[in-house]
């Protein structure tokens, strides 16, 4: 997907983001991953009630956002609601924004129960990138080898996983709020088994220099 195809995709969702009306009674479903993790008495279903209907007039856009579940991630899909805040941003840092609220939301209690937590912290948000930056690039209010190991798996498999987001499969391309370099993180099988493995540092990323 070349860069203004994705560009697009990205603007069609971002306006859907701004002028999808309720979505009321979508009963979603994740579907059931067991996962033993060892004694009968720990064992998890990973197995997500259907989301809530009525979504009481919620703007919102149907997305999988990557869980906790058994030291494991696993994809919930979720109608994830617009920001209440939208300052004036590029198409794809709104999405990415709405991705990360639903990330850093507490599961709910019948999730909590089928094992499901998160380890995104509070308060992130998501900006545009620099000029410098590039295709792709998103800038995170905090550097993304600075958040915890699960959190950063959890960010970058979500946003590998939006079409809106992602140009396909390959890394995601992070920054922090300096000047620093963005870096290239990859959603793999074994960060999804083991989201603490991922490393701690990823590729730099730099721009390609324009023939001349």
């Amino acid at each position: 997907m070349t860069r203004t195809r994705r560009t697009r995709r990205a603007l069609a969702v971002g306006l859907a983001v701004l002028t999808l009306s309720a979505l009321s009674g979508c009963g979603i479903r994740a579907t059931t991953v067991p996962v033993d993790v060892g004694a009968a008495p720990s064992r998890v279903s990973c197995d997500t009630p259907a989301q809530p209907s009525g979504q009481g007039g919620v703007q919102g856009f149907r997305a999988t956002v990557e869980l906790v579940c058994g030291s494991q991630l696993v994809g919930v899909e979720r109608v994830v609601p617009v920001p209440e805040k939208r300052p004036l941003r590029d198409p794809v840092a709104l999405v990415v924004q709405a991705l990360l609220e639903a990330l850093e939301k507490t599961p709910s209690g019948e999730e909590r129960d089928a094992g499901f937590t998160t380890g995104v912290p509070a308060g992130l948000t998501a900006g545009a990138p620099r000029p410098s930056d590039p295709a792709g690039t998103v800038r995170l209010s905090r550097k993304p080898e600075d958040l915890p190991p699960v959190a950063l798996s959890q960010i970058v498999c979500t946003l590998a996983g939006s079409e809106a987001v992602s140009a396909g499969p390959g890394p995601v391309v992070l920054g922090g709020p300096d000047a620093d370099p963005p870096r290239a993180w990859e959603c793999t099988d074994t960060v999804r088994s083991r989201p603490e493995s991922i490393p701690t540092l990823g590729e730099i990323v730099r721009p390609t220099a324009t023939p001349s």
